[in-house]
């Protein structure tokens, strides 16, 4: 073995912008591209509004203007504004600000000093100024070095605040900004804090009932019973059933979206099951109470601890350090006030009892049929290949890149092949599926266990008991652009919605985009996801490039598919929009055939003959 030299010299000390440049994952979680609702640039703009929460919790400013456009993000907010003298410091030295003090900020979310000096030292722009009592001051920076620093001076502003910032594409590579998710983020922060107006590239965001508004806006249809509302000190909480499968839950800390749930989160899901069960007095299982439950819960905890930078996750066990547990306070919280409402309103009595007892019917019917297939599951893989597994599980806790797993669904043998042989095999796994799968709608969950693609499906995903078991962060439908592709993706969402809608609202459900053309010459070769790219990349290779059309995934060599699956890849979240519920969706889509749907699928079929037409000339101009 070669000797390796270890002196002084190997030992380096990095500044502060110099390690948040090196390692961003430590401080924003994934970079990613603004596919994804929990990607870096959206960890930026939560980082510089959340000071501004703060400034409103505290009781300073009731607005605050966000704007995002082009890539380039404003926030301002009307507070009482950095004090003059460390406007500098406080985005640019690291364990440097305010929220260390606790009388001060006493239940705020970040208190550690990063936030901002993330955002500064990930941006190829950054600029603050902030106002106090007419006199500002302000700075600029790049790359988290200062540009321009103004001296104090004068103003007729009113006190507050300003940001704007470019996140650094060179680091957020063809980076985009989803405005659905802002909205969503913006609504979570109107939700927690009522009073507050925001206005988000010109429309106003407010809410008057708190987590009552965030159900009645996010629900999926309608409710079984009106929302159940209660708050107390430091708590919150609202919930209902629906009408879909799963559990749906909207958990905060502090007033930060904790995506991945945590202490709170379960506390509250075991204490709601125990306070029904007691008020009953009946023996009835946790499982069934909770079935289709739609919940939102929110807390605040003083000094939380989280489990990573991005606050996805709370791990407090505790309300306060050395104070009450968090599953008491819960638990004590909800004893008093969901058992009085529940003595005060007979009518919600009855209906949750029917839906509780509904549940527990379906349980014991699919339960033998359950045993059966988790036989069949088990012997399937050990018989089949259907799945290439990959070494690296969501579950494993510990393990740093469990957040980049990924299950990739595809169809027929050529086309896993080659992403099998083109994968990373510690973070991404390979579903093949044979044929087409069933129009699972308006079916009720007992063919997910006898359906043979869906059991096995399910068995691979790890979902049957709890989504909180889910093997993989990242499930990814892998089908060919044509027509029988797309038949299999719609085939595949209807599955996910109809029995596990909380994979797609919890934002784990993607669809692969892969090239549609390769053009090339002899010094390059670009690939193409659409007629724009290809006429660009023809008029950028000039005369006579070769232009291959891809037909299908098993036509893309392993060696291209690298290309696709690992840095560069391209994934189209599956999002839902507020205003459509999934049945909607379902029946217009999967359901029987309407005049409305034929209408629909004949005008876009006249939109690709048009596009394939203007292939062809292409073609033959090329």
């Amino acid at each position: 073995m070669a000797d390796s030299q270890y002196t002084e010299a190997n030992i380096r000390s990095l500044d502060w912008k110099e390690h948040i440049r090196l390692r961003p994952g430590m401080y924003i979680g994934k970079l990613g591209d603004g596919s994804a609702a929990d990607d870096g640039i959206y960890i930026l703009v939560k980082e510089v509004v959340d000071n501004c929460i703060d400034e409103f919790v505290m009781g300073n400013g009731k607005r605050i203007d966000i704007t995002v456009k082009e890539g380039k993000v404003t926030v301002r907010d009307f507070g009482r504004g950095i004090p003059l003298g460390k406007v500098k410091d406080v985005v640019s030295k690291m364990n440097t600000g305010g929220k260390y003090d606790s009388k001060a900020f006493k239940k705020s979310v970040g208190l550690n000093g990063v936030g901002t000096k993330a955002v500064n030292a990930l941006s190829s722009h950054f600029m603050v100024y902030s106002v106090r009592d007419g006199e500002k001051v302000q700075v600029s920076f790049k790359q988290g070095e200062v540009v321009e620093e103004s001296p104090q001076t004068k103003t007729d502003e009113a006190n507050g605040t300003y940001v704007e910032f470019i996140p650094d594409d060179t680091v957020f590579k063809k980076f985009a900004f989803k405005t659905a998710y802002l909205e969503k983020m913006i609504w979570n922060y109107c939700y927690l804090n009522r009073g507050l107006t925001i206005k988000f590239n010109g429309q106003r965001y407010l809410s008057k009932n708190g987590l009552k508004d965030l159900l009645e806006n996010n629900m999926d249809g309608d409710p079984l019973y009106p929302i159940i509302h209660l708050e107390g000190d430091d708590i919150e909480v609202a919930f209902t059933h629906g009408k879909t499968y799963g559990e749906d839950y909207y958990s905060f800390v502090n007033g930060q979206h904790t995506t991945q749930g945590g202490t709170h989160q379960s506390a509250f899901r075991e204490s709601v099951a125990k306070v029904i069960k007691d008020f009953y007095g009946k023996n009835y299982e946790a499982s069934d109470i909770r079935q289709s439950i739609v919940a939102a819960v929110s807390v605040k905890v003083m000094e939380p601890v989280f489990e990573s930078q991005t606050k996805t996750k709370l791990g407090s066990l505790e309300v306060e350090p050395g104070g009450e547990s968090m599953r008491a306070f819960i638990n004590n919280f909800l004893k008093e006030k969901l058992d009085n409402f529940l003595h005060r309103n007979p009518e919600v009595v009855d209906i949750l009892e029917k839906k509780i007892k509904q549940s527990e019917k379906e349980r014991k019917e699919l339960s033998g049929i359950r045993k059966i297939a988790r036989e069949r599951a088990k012997k399937a893989n050990l018989h089949n290949k259907k799945l290439r597994d990959c070494r690296v599980h969501l579950t494993d806790m510990k393990n740093e890149r469990r957040e980049e797993t990924t299950l990739f669904i595809t169809e027929g043998d050529s086309a896993s092949g080659s992403i099998t042989k083109s994968r990373d095999v510690n973070t991404q796994a390979v579903f093949s599926l044979k044929g087409k799968p069933l129009n699972s709608y308006g079916l009720t969950k007992k063919v997910v266990y006898e359906n043979e693609e869906f059991n096995l499906i399910q068995a691979a995903l790890n979902i049957e008991d709890d989504m909180d078991d889910l093997r993989y962060n990242n499930i990814v439908i892998a089908t060919d652009a044509d027509v029988d592709g797309m038949h299999i993706r719609m085939l595949l969402l209807t599955f996910f919605l109809q029995f596990f809608p909380d994979l797609v609202k919890r934002g784990h459900v993607s669809v692969l985009q892969t090239p549609l053309f390769r053009v090339r010459n002899k010094k390059k070769t670009i690939y193409c996801y659409s007629d724009e790219e290809r006429r660009a990349a023809i008029a950028e290779l000039g005369k006579n490039p070769e232009i291959t059309r891809f037909k299908g995934l098993g036509e893309i060599s392993p060696d291209e598919f690298k290309h696709f699956i690992g840095e560069d890849i391209r994934l189209e979240p599956v999002m839902l929009s507020k205003e459509a519920s999934i049945d909607s969706i379902l029946s217009y889509y999967m359901g029987k055939n309407t005049q409305q749907r034929q209408e629909f699928i004949i005008d876009n079929l006249r939109v690709e003959e048009a596009l394939e037409d203007d292939s062809k000339e292409l073609d033959k101009a090329s």
